[in-house]
């Protein structure tokens, strides 16, 4: 149990020291909230900045540390696996499939703006997170970077987190009637 405990206190302490450069990666990489269109660029930022641990992000470094890699080199395609996970919940959120009025305590971002724009600040944070991957980190070779954009396109597409939307619409379509029914 002592163990356990000291792995913990690890975990969150790398997670509270991390948190911060990723914080300040995402700032760096995304649009000014009044750069041009400026309405855009509020909900993207309105979106990231509104909370949440880092783990994806904290992962990456981890796992880039596990194979030699500096953490300060993998924080811009951390924040891009950041970027996309936004992307997704912003998406999720929306009336057509959720339908979610909160996330973390706030008005999601078709609520806090609108559909429209919610929709299209959710494919601008997937297109920046995936352009992000495909230029960083700076050092490593064209090839690697081909990769992890192709690694993380499957995983998110029709046969990962896309398909899985797909596939959770379907399942609230087949929902019975009478669920409670269903369960005897």
């Amino acid at each position: 149990a002592i163990e356990k405990n000291k792995r913990r206190k690890r975990q969150a302490t790398y997670l509270e020291a991390l948190r911060p450069e990723i914080e300040a990666t995402l700032d760096r990489l995304l649009p000014a909230a009044d750069a041009p269109p400026a309405r855009l660029h509020a909900a993207l930022r309105y979106s990231i900045f509104a909370g949440g641990k880092r783990l994806r992000p904290a992962l990456v470094a981890l796992a880039g540390e596990t194979y030699g890699a500096a953490a300060t080199d993998l924080l811009a395609p951390a924040a891009a696996l950041e970027m996309i996970h936004t992307y997704s919940l912003i998406h999720d959120d929306l009336p057509a499939l959720d339908n979610d009025d909160l996330r973390r305590g706030r008005p999601t971002a078709h609520r806090a703006f609108d559909e429209a724009t919610a929709i299209l600040a959710g494919d601008a944070l997937l297109t920046l997170g995936l352009r992000t991957l495909s230029a960083y980190p700076r050092g490593a070779d064209a090839e690697s970077r081909r990769r992890a954009v192709e690694l993380v396109a499957d995983a998110i597409g029709s046969g990962g987190m896309i398909g899985g939307q797909v596939a959770d619409l379907e399942a609230e379509r087949s929902w019975p009637e009478d669920a409670a029914a269903a369960l005897v």
